[in-house]
């Protein structure tokens, strides 16, 4: 079997493994660690096929941005993040395991290329000058995948409509803000002036 297709097996069953384990452990954390794992994995799969601008933005934008999601949906599940707090120690093993294999991915493909050239691997045919990946991308996406990208981004939408209207809450008490009376009101409204008598000053 080709290099190539050892090490591109080798990133799918990491990417499925950690894919399965994010569904499957009941750690929040060890879920989010997990799902980073899951996209660092992908992310190596797309470097193999030599979609560099994918992959980047894969990284850039789900790795990095997983941690600050997995902390807003902790705030507005109202979970209690104290055991989480103490348990940093506990949720080390799992960190290092999954930076590990982050790194190993990493040397893998830059090894892979290094010790056996562009030979081991299928490459595209050469591309004119001038070519740009990100250009390309742009251009089959808008063109031949326009309708599943618009359904895409609908769906999104109604995700978020629907997560809003689920942790939506009416308490009791709490001051709610109406923008049509904010927008109507007058100016005398808003500023009122006091006229004061001076005080007499007082000898020490």
């Amino acid at each position: 079997m080709p290099i190539y297709e050892i090490v591109f097996y080798t990133f799918s069953l990491v990417m499925l493994a950690s894919a399965v384990a994010v569904i499957s452990v009941r750690n929040p954390v060890y879920a989010a660690l997990f799902l980073v794992l899951t996209f660092f994995s992908a992310s190596a799969i797309w470097m193999l096929l030599e979609v560099e601008f994918l992959a980047i933005i894969l990284i850039l934008v789900y790795v990095g941005a997983v941690m600050v999601l997995f902390l807003f949906v902790v705030m507005m599940l109202d979970i209690n993040v104290e055991p989480l707090r103490e348990g940093f120690i506990r949720y080390l093993p799992v960190g290092l395991v999954v930076a590990g294999l982050m790194a190993a991915e990493f040397l893998l493909v830059i090894w892979t290329k290094s010790r056996f050239g562009p030979e081991a691997f299928p490459s595209p045919p050469p591309h004119p000058e001038g070519y740009s990946n990100t250009q390309a991308v742009g251009e089959v996406l808008y063109t031949n995948y326009l309708l599943p990208f618009e359904v895409a981004g609908i769906i999104l939408l109604v995700a978020i409509i629907a997560a809003v209207t689920l942790t939506l809450r009416h308490r009791s008490g709490a001051h709610r803000q109406n923008p049509s009376r904010q927008v109507q009101v007058q100016r005398d409204e808003r500023v009122r002036l006091v006229k004061m008598k001076p005080e007499p000053r007082q000898e020490g």
